[in-house]
């Protein structure tokens, strides 16, 4: 069975000395082999990289910058830094065409010079579409000042990944703050509040307006829908007489989003999104390496409660779809 992994990341040495030095030192710190090795996997894209994959049994990786992305960044550095980027991914994906994809990382700061970035990269090298981790220094997509950014994929025929990051400060502060400053960065990040960060931006980006103006537009979320499944019949209580939107809200979550499991190997959680879904049509793989283990990952997709063809949907069909591959 063919399988393709869509969050998956990598590392280039500029960015852990810059946006991700905090990941490098963190890494650096932990005497345990786990973290040791998270560095050199992060900044390998070629050879180690497929070898591990040949032994869990994935087949591809869509492969895209780790957070915290280029989002916090100045506008200048961050356009700087995508170029170098994603010219070391294009350089991986010429390598190993049939192996590794990629979205790109865009300065979204500057919409216009984004749309550029990502008009160049799909079109001349073959990108899959766009990563973006976030909220852009506390403005969310919904802003029309980011909408050049969703025309330019939606005329693409792409879509974006949206990937968690941390809440704006005053909301970390506000929400997560006052424990330990272990217990605080855990639940304000991996442990809770990326993934409700996550699915406000997207709640956000729907109540916006911008499935209305760009209807074809679709987004990617990761960890089996960022706790959204348990919400689509709770959020419709804003009916379309309240939010003047042309759907429900849960439509556009049907409809505009895909989702993917990287690293939620949770069989509740899976079969409660594929309900609400209707089916197993915009689930797919993934593994979230390094983070997580590509082999758990790989039993996972083994072990769901699916039929054999919905298997390979979740394993390929869905992403090669959706990506065009």
């Amino acid at each position: 069975m063919r399988t393709i992994t869509l969050e998956e990341h990598f590392a280039t040495p500029r960015f852990l000395d810059g946006p991700g030095r905090d990941l490098k030192e963190q890494a650096e710190k932990f005497n345990e082999p786990r973290a040791k090795k998270l560095v050199p996997q992060l900044c390998d894209v070629g050879d180690a990289r497929i070898a591990e994959m040949d032994a869990a049994g994935i087949d591809m990786q869509i492969v895209s910058l780790t957070s915290p992305g280029l989002e916090q960044l100045e506008t200048a550095d961050a356009m700087a830094l995508a170029t170098d980027t994603n010219d070391f991914l294009a350089d991986a994906i010429k390598k190993h065409p049939q192996r590794i994809g990629g979205f790109a990382a865009l300065p979204i700061g500057a919409p216009e010079k984004a749309a550029q970035e990502l008009d160049r990269r799909v079109r001349g090298q073959k990108f899959a579409g766009a990563v973006i981790n976030g909220h852009h220094r506390g403005r969310y997509l919904d802003d029309k000042f980011f909408w050049p950014i969703l025309e330019s994929v939606e005329t693409l025929g792409v879509p974006i990944y949206l990937h968690p990051t941390r809440p704006p400060k005053p909301v970390a502060e506000a929400s997560f703050g006052g424990f330990s400053p272990l217990v605080s960065e855990m639940f304000a990040g991996p442990g809770w509040g990326w993934h409700i960060e996550t699915a406000v931006h997207i709640l956000r980006i729907i109540l916006g307006g911008a499935f209305d103006r760009f209807p074809k537009l679709q987004f990617v979320v990761g960890h089996l829908g960022e706790g959204l499944a348990a919400m689509y019949q709770r959020v419709d209580v804003m009916a379309p007489a309240v939010t003047k939107l042309q759907r429900p809200i849960s439509a556009y979550l049907r409809e505009n989003v895909h989702y993917t499991i990287s690293g939620f190997n949770y069989p509740a959680t899976f079969l409660s999104l594929m309900l609400e879904l209707g089916g197993v049509d915009r689930i797919m793989f993934s593994a979230d390496h390094p983070y997580q283990p590509m082999v758990a990952a790989r039993a996972f997709l083994e072990a769901l409660p699916v039929s054999a063809a919905d298997r390979e949907r979740v394993a390929h069909g869905n992403a090669e779809k959706l990506l065009r591959l």
